[in-house]
């Protein structure tokens, strides 16, 4: 049964945090193209969407962030094109991402993610992941070579639950799921129509900065310190 949320006072310290995956716990794509041209034996450079990090040479990013296509359709022309250029034959977004990032998962996680979750894993906080791709594009099988997911209370995948941030029912669900209420939870991910819509749950929230990763973490750390 899903619970009626109400947006109250915001607390400093909260009970639970929210993450999304992909640009918040794990680098962008964007930013690792060399890895990626390196892994599919691509000639430097040839990757040259930047996406968040030059939105004015990437056209299709523009249309993304207008709400003219889906995130997952950004991906999935993004998966053709570079299917083309490295002569695969790929069937998802899946397939591209294993083969951009190899057997070594935890090369494209965050340092500074790994801080902040033990950080908040000590100190008893409720954690989880509310992500609307995580097995959809990393595969099922990518989160055994990850360890400290083991941290996390609850991982949401709209690859399952087939319901997209930033619908309301998304951050309802993963807060019933934490037994917590909005105000008490502080959510964070990098795409500001998720943003949106965790504060219309009442959702304390923070807008994760790709350009500036350090920075985002150290304000999370800041705003749950016990």
């Amino acid at each position: 049964m899903i619970k009626n949320y109400q947006s109250t006072e915001k607390s400093n310290v909260p009970k639970g945090i929210i993450l999304d995956f992909g640009g918040v716990i794990s680098q962008t794509l964007f930013e690792t193209h060399e890895l990626t041209e390196a892994a599919l034996g691509l000639p430097k450079g040839s990757l040259n969407w930047l996406g968040p990090f030059d939105p004015s040479s990437d056209s299709l990013w523009q249309a993304m962030q207008s709400d003219q296509i889906s995130e997952r359709d950004y991906w999935k022309e993004r998966t053709k094109e570079v299917a083309a250029l490295a002569g695969a034959n790929w069937v998802q977004m899946s397939d591209f991402v294993k083969a951009a990032r190899g057997s070594e998962p935890l090369e494209i996680i965050r340092p500074e993610a790994i801080t902040a979750i033990e950080h908040w894993n000590n100190n008893n906080v409720r954690l989880a992941i509310l992500s609307n791709e995580l097995d959809l594009f990393y595969g099922d099988k990518f989160r055994g070579e990850l360890p400290f997911l083991d941290f996390f209370d609850v991982i949401q995948d709209a690859t399952y639950t087939k319901i997209l941030k930033p619908d309301p029912r998304a951050y309802i669900s993963c807060l019933n799921d934490l037994d917590l209420q909005p105000q008490d939870c502080l959510f964070i991910d990098d795409q500001f129509r998720n943003i949106i819509g965790a504060q219309k749950v009442g959702l304390n929230t923070i807008h994760f900065d790709v350009l500036n990763p350090k920075d985002s973490f150290s304000t999370a750390l800041k705003l749950s310190k016990l």
